[in-house]
């Protein structure tokens, strides 16, 4: 297969899946006969052929995807009119504090925001795919540990957690994400941030990290490190200050 086929065979893969390709996919395409970097070279001439079209070639989180711009979605949305669904401002501000200081339990989040944060915050975050449970912290109760999931990395249309935008605080955070659920697509959140993408997307290495450890559980776990000083994936520590009691909140 000469390599104009090949780019051929892999663009038409990329705009009939329904989800973002990752590059174990786009090897079986050709039975692992084009290596890594003739698929980086094929997907760099993609984005490029692409470059003054309404749609775009983009690496996410789990993989590659083709896309609206986003100065094309306000005429794509009068084709779906519905919004998707709003989310309270507590919950924007659970996924903040989530985002950027993950792994965390509920407590931690209490901590953070100073009310009590309910179930169905929690519940709902999951359904949407956004946060998981990823382990048990060794302490009294054994409370779950949150992180996000790759499915949020994609809905914010980004590779990894180095990419989230800086926070002054869980309130600016919180307002970000509100924004970005509000958007009918997945929006462009830094500009030329594609070109420095890796073939294969993943999660920031200090989040796999974490999962990792929360993933073991020896018998003589040290204590986790306090909410409070716990380092932040890609900004400072002391970026997500306690946000104030909203009116979403109710007490347990």
């Amino acid at each position: 297969m000469n390599t104009a086929e090949a780019k051929r065979v892999l663009e038409t893969a990329l705009i009939c899946a329904s989800a973002p390709l990752p590059l174990a996919e786009m090897k079986a395409l050709f039975n692992n006969e084009i290596g890594a970097d003739t698929l980086r070279r094929l997907l760099d001439e993609l984005v490029n052929d692409w470059q003054d079209r309404g749609a775009e070639l983009v690496a996410l989180a789990s993989g590659w995807r083709f896309q609206s711009r986003p100065e094309l979605r306000v005429y794509l949305d009068r084709l779906h009119p519905e919004k998707p669904p709003k989310y309270s401002r507590a919950a924007m501000e659970t996924l903040a504090i989530v985002a950027y200081r993950q792994p965390v339990t509920r407590g931690d989040i209490e901590d953070i925001r100073g009310v009590t944060v309910s179930s169905q915050i929690v519940k709902q975050l999951e359904d949407r795919g956004w946060i998981d449970a990823i382990g048990y912290r060794e302490a009294p109760g054994r409370p779950a540990l949150y992180a996000t999931t790759r499915q949020f990395l994609d809905d914010l249309g980004l590779a990894s957690l180095d990419q989230l935008p800086p926070i002054d605080g869980a309130d600016s955070a919180a307002r970000s994400f509100e924004a970005l659920a509000s958007a009918a697509d997945v929006p462009d959140l830094l500009e030329g941030a594609q070109a420095s993408l890796p073939l294969e997307a993943a999660q920031d290495p200090a989040a796999a990290a974490a999962r990792e450890d929360a993933e073991r559980e020896p018998e003589d776990a040290p204590t986790p490190t306090p909410p409070d000083t716990a380092p932040i994936a890609g900004t400072d520590p002391a970026a997500v200050e306690a946000a104030p009691p909203t009116a979403n909140d109710k007490p347990a």
